[in-house]
């Protein structure tokens, strides 16, 4: 199977398998759910308290931070501790960065070893470095110096590794020669992996992590890409780092690890969440399940679809599509919901974002607001918010000549052609509702002969991978060099709420890294906990995490480990609760130092940890303030992005009305 076959067939891409003590990753095994202690390595029962309550919740791997050689010896206690609880068979990582002493110490003590390429053997200061082949040789040979004492280690103990690169901690010599991308990560990577080779040592695990979904998918593509090239087939750690807490975090991390378990590749993962790290398992295994529930079937028509020469799944390129009305072309992806089945009044449009003013006879919206409303066959007898559109089925919207304001017909097939060959289509906007499967190329080709027509499909999918179904369908539009523009639609009515915010986000998301959707359309009868307002977050969260159309403050925020320095859930809460109105802000918040300036680079403002009780503050890459006492960082945080004029009060919302 090719890497490029992945993106149109659910099949999981096979893999060698790795021992890790009494787990085995890859191969024919299942996915493999993980996790990481938060507690002071050093504080030994602390540890294992907390590793036993992640193992009691299903947490298959043990990952726990070893920065020297002291919490290195200490992962001896806690393994012993472990083991007498009746727990020999869940194997220990530790976590390395900066210290190959303590890899080495620890490799005596647990059963994996997970390196971070550009911090184990290089440095990053955000410095550029000009190289010759001469050079950037002796640099390879300096890290193969550092890197092959543990590679020796670890294959006489039978000790497995993961390489595990992290977009925010690649190198400056990586950032010199490769630049700030997918390919960087890829490359650092292939250093290690290569040293391990030609010492004979096969026992890894290899990743790709990024805090934005698209560099983290375009990343593990490329090194599978490169795996299947070279004939190398090691598995997978699938993960999005610094996902954040909360809706955020978990539509975050479906978004990257869902679209790629679709595609079929992973062999274990871990949901980095802000929180406690018990509370990662249960959506990890859900992700699991629904990967599992994905290849239930073969879609013969999606395998048989060629992937177009001109789409490059390494990097994003949005599909080029006309504009019709406030759908497609340069305009952002819009939201839509049904509310076919529930009260259409000014108050059902408020948890969507719309709130009619009473005093002022004027509607607003927030940033939020849906821009398309189903409302099946009925009309809307109070006027709508200028910018919201009401969707009616074709047969009601007729009915009223299209004398509505607003309301524009809903078409399916039979219906549409007739109505085009006839000149009753609506002048503005028609949207025809099709399966993945009924748009073949023959179908497209009788589409292309209402070009003129203001004609928007929406594309839905009964199969069971989803992603895969609808990318094929996009592609076939690529392949008959359609334009028209696509709203996807995703039934996801059965489900319970958690597990429609994380395969929404899995298939909806899947699409926009890929370019794919001009609008989404969740639809669902189940009573979401916050109802239509819930409904509506998740669509919005799915746009902002795949940065297709931002509506909210975007917090990079890590999941906390034992070189946390400060509460990381306490501080995100009260940063969020001063900033999450700060609409198209990024906020970075680390707890360290170590990913800290690298993977929040692209965030607008940063609060790392940088000792006990003291944060450094950052304006994108630059320090701004080094150590400030934690009592008043967030206060400091506020007056710097105050001072760069990004700041606004926070809106008064408690006079509107409905």
């Amino acid at each position: 199977m090719t890497s490029e076959s992945t993106l149109t067939s659910p099949e999981r891409l096979p893999t060698r398998p790795v021992q890790i003590g009494g787990v085995t990753v890859g191969g024919d095994a299942p996915i493999v759910v993980q996790s990481m202690t938060t507690a002071d390595t050093m504080d030994v029962e602390a540890t294992v308290a907390e590793s036993l309550r992640m193992i009691d919740a299903g947490c298959q791997i043990v990952r726990i931070t070893a920065p020297s050689k002291k919490e290195a010896l200490a992962l001896g206690e806690i393994r012993a501790k472990l083991d007498d609880a009746g727990h020999q068979v869940v194997p220990l990582v530790a976590d390395i960065h900066f210290t190959p002493n303590a890899a080495e110490v620890a490799a005596d003590h647990v059963e994996k070893i997970r390196v971070n390429p550009g911090n184990y053997a290089d440095k990053k200061k955000f410095e550029t470095h000009e190289y010759t082949d001469e050079t950037y040789a002796a640099e390879l040979d300096r890290i193969r110096e550092r890197f092959t004492p543990l590679v020796h280690k670890c294959k006489a103990l039978g000790r497995a590794m993961r390489i595990g690169t992290n977009h925010g901690s690649l190198s400056d010599r990586i950032l010199s020669h490769y630049g700030d991308t997918p390919l960087g990560m890829v490359e650092s990577a292939m250093e290690f992996l290569n040293i391990c080779r030609d010492e004979d040592y096969h026992e890894i695990v290899l990743s790709m992590k990024a805090s934005n979904p698209q560099v983290m998918v375009q990343a593990y593509r490329m090194l599978s890409e490169r795996m299947q090239k070279e004939g190398m087939a090691y598995p997978l750690h699938l993960g999005v780092t610094e996902a954040g807490e909360g809706e955020d975090g978990r539509i975050k991390s479906a978004v990257g690890i869902g679209t790629l378990l679709a595609e079929g590749l992973g062999d274990t993962i871990r949901v980095s969440l802000t929180e406690a790290p018990e509370a990662e398992i249960p959506v990890a295994q859900l992700l699991v399940e629904q990967a599992e529930n994905s290849r239930s079937g073969t879609d013969s028509v999606a395998a048989s679809t060629a992937v177009p020469e001109s789409f490059n799944p390494f990097a994003y390129e949005r599909r080029s599509t006309r504009a019709v009305a406030m759908v497609g072309g340069a305009q952002v992806p819009i939201v839509c919901h049904d509310l076919s089945g529930r009260p259409l009044t000014p108050a059902g449009l408020y948890g969507l974002g719309h709130r009619y003013q009473t005093e002022l006879d004027k509607w607003a919206a927030d940033d939020a607001a849906c821009d398309l409303v189903y409302i099946g066959d009925r009309t809307c007898d109070f006027a709508l918010p200028g910018w919201l559109v009401a969707l009616q089925d074709a047969d009601a919207w007729m009915k009223h000549s299209g004398s509505a304001v607003r309301h524009h017909p809903l078409w399916n097939w039979a219906g549409f052609e007739t109505a085009a060959d006839g000149g009753q289509l609506d002048a503005q906007l028609n949207v025809l509702k099709m399966d993945a499967d009924d748009l073949s190329l023959k179908r497209i080709a009788e589409l292309k002969r209402f070009t003129g027509a203001p004609l928007v499909l929406l594309l839905s999918t009964q199969h069971a991978n989803a992603l895969v179904s609808l990318r094929a369908a996009f592609f076939r539009l690529m392949h008959a060099e359609c334009d028209l523009p696509v709203v996807v639609q995703r039934d996801l009515s059965h489900m319970s709420a958690e597990a429609l915010q994380l395969q929404a986000s899995s298939d909806l998301g899947g699409l926009l890294l890929d370019g794919f959707s001009d609008g989404i359309w969740i639809q669902s009868e189940v009573g979401m906990k916050g109802g239509l307002r819930a409904l509506n977050g998740t669509a919005f969260g799915i746009l902002q995490a795949t940065r297709t159309r931002i509506s909210r403050t975007e917090y990079i925020s890590c999941p906390s480990c034992g070189r946390t320095l400060f509460d990381l859930q306490e501080t995100t809460a009260k940063i969020r609760a001063v900033t999450d109105h700060l609409k198209g802000i990024k906020i970075g918040i680390m707890g360290c130092i170590v990913n800290g300036p690298g993977e929040m680079a692209d965030a607008d403002y940063g609060y790392v940890g940088t000792g006990p009780g003291k944060i450094t503050l950052y304006k994108e890459k630059e320090v701004v303030e080094r150590n400030i006492p934690e009592a008043g960082a967030v206060d400091a945080l506020i007056e710097l992005i105050r001072s760069h004029g990004d700041w606004v009060p926070a809106p008064d919302r408690a006079s509107a009305s409905v």
